[in-house]
């Protein structure tokens, strides 16, 4: 029971502004109100329903979520934009998202001991990419000097888990010596910041993992046990953001090319099948759900994290064996799950188990087995 493989390093980065609850709520009630001002008439005749104002309390109570870190807060802060100033970049200019993805690469790589020179694979996993090509891996790859081949891989909020599968198959059969997987989440960019249910979902985080053969790994370093992944089509979370949209121009800019979903469906689909997916695979290797010292979950919401590692190990889960980063950092997408692993590891013992798993739009899940080396 081993894929040959282990996480050599990983590394964190997220951006230095602090969006808090209370402040994110001013604005976005002020657009309320405007908005509700501004539809007064049909609200009053019936024909619109007004827009609902938000609260720090709502948010923490619906997500778990009390601040998050933003690439840019003064847009989102003005009721008239709501939307992160965010300047565009020349050709010769490295990317917004790729610029995130290179700091936590340099983190990552000397957590490994590693430079840019020692990776022959880049693998680029995110919810959403700022370009469809060149691929942002192989930019990434470029600005850190690495060798081989870079490739961009999206499953949406199970996108790191499937580069991850997908760079250590490179490792274990040859193809690569020394694999990266990045996941840059500028979810700020691609948030609906004016819709209720919504506003205060997203921060923008960008994580990085070091994957060389296990008998490269020095003491320390995360085996990777076994790998397992799964996908059912679902429309319930959606971004239709995309190279089609010009040609429609009367739904180019339609609220439908941010993120959305339907928020209770989501929860009452996910929250069995993604209990049911990691039972399954700790199973498939005689192991009990107590046998696993530390559930890294994709950080989406609290609630449904505490329910899912509840039925999983049928009993509310300590903290210590669910770590949580949603209240630091809000959902980053894909990259939630390897931040808290990133950030809830290094005080395990050798030989301890634990899980690493994510789950998103598709639906799209994902699930790594690892052991402390």
């Amino acid at each position: 029971m081993t894929t040959g493989t282990a996480i050599t390093g990983s590394g964190v980065w997220h951006p230095e502004h602090v969006l808090e609850n209370d402040e994110l709520c001013v604005a976005f009630n002020t657009f309320v109100e405007r908005d509700n001002a501004r539809n007064a008439e049909a609200i009053a005749a019936g024909t619109k329903q007004p827009l609902k104002a938000s609260s720090p309390e709502f948010i923490v109570k619906a997500s778990g979520i009390q601040r998050r870190y933003i690439y840019d807060k003064t847009g989102v802060l003005d009721p008239e934009r709501m939307c992160p100033n965010i300047a565009d970049r020349t050709d010769d200019q490295i990317a917004v998202q790729a610029e995130l993805g290179v700091h936590a690469v340099q983190r990552a790589l000397a957590a490994a001991g590693r430079t840019g020179e020692d990776v022959d694979l880049v693998v680029c996993g995110a919810s959403m990419l700022q370009r469809q090509y060149p691929a942002m891996a192989i930019e990434i790859q470029g600005a850190i000097g690495a060798r081989g081949m870079g490739l961009d891989l999206t499953a949406g909020c199970a996108s790191v888990t499937a580069a991850l599968m997908f760079a250590c198959n490179a490792v274990q059969t040859g193809m690569s010596t020394c694999a990266v997987v990045v996941a840059p989440e500028l979810m700020s960019a691609h948030n609906n910041w004016r819709e209720r249910d919504g506003h205060f979902i997203f921060g923008d985080a960008s994580v990085a993992l070091v994957i060389e053969p296990v008998e490269r790994a020095r003491a320390g370093a995360w085996e990777v046990r076994s790998i397992r992944a799964q996908s059912k089509w679902s429309t319930n979370i959606r971004n239709n953001f995309g190279f089609l949209n010009r040609c429609d121009p009367s739904t180019q800019l339609a609220a439908d090319k941010l993120f959305y979903q339907a928020g209770r469906r989501v929860y009452k689909d996910v929250v069995p099948a993604a209990s049911v997916f990691i039972t399954e695979h700790l199973a498939a290797h005689q192991l009990r759900a107590d046998q696993i010292s530390r559930y890294w979950l994709h950080q989406a919401n609290q609630n449904m994290n505490d329910l899912i590692a509840e039925r999983i190990l049928g009993r509310a889960a300590t903290r210590e064996e669910a770590p949580a980063i949603l209240a630091e950092y809000g959902n980053t997408a894909s990259a939630g799950a390897p931040i808290a692993f990133s950030l809830h590891s290094d005080d395990l013992p050798t030989g301890s188990y634990g899980v690493m798993s994510a789950f998103g739009a598709g639906y799209s899940f994902g699930s790594l087995l690892l052991q402390r080396m």
